[in-house]
């Protein structure tokens, strides 16, 4: 018997722009939408870790910068 793994993954994101893999034959799970990378999981989770370079949450990326955006039209006193 082989433990070798002939799944057939594939790249998912969620709205959160959070990635991860899912086996290609299975239905996605609600949330999640398919990127469009299939393979190999050793394919999948290297493309994962070129394309996801920041970890936070996209609602918490935008908070931040939102956040930034407003320190910077504060108006200096004088």
């Amino acid at each position: 018997m082989s433990n070798e793994d002939t799944t057939v993954y594939q790249v998912v994101v969620n709205h959160e722009e959070q990635y991860s893999i899912w086996p290609a034959d299975r239905d996605l799970p609600a949330g999640w939408r398919a990127e469009g990378t299939r393979g190999e999981k050793a394919h999948c989770l290297a493309h994962i870790d070129e394309v996801w370079t920041d970890m936070r949450p996209l609602s918490l990326r935008l908070a931040m910068a939102q956040q930034a955006a407003g320190a910077d039209a504060v108006p200096a006193a004088g």
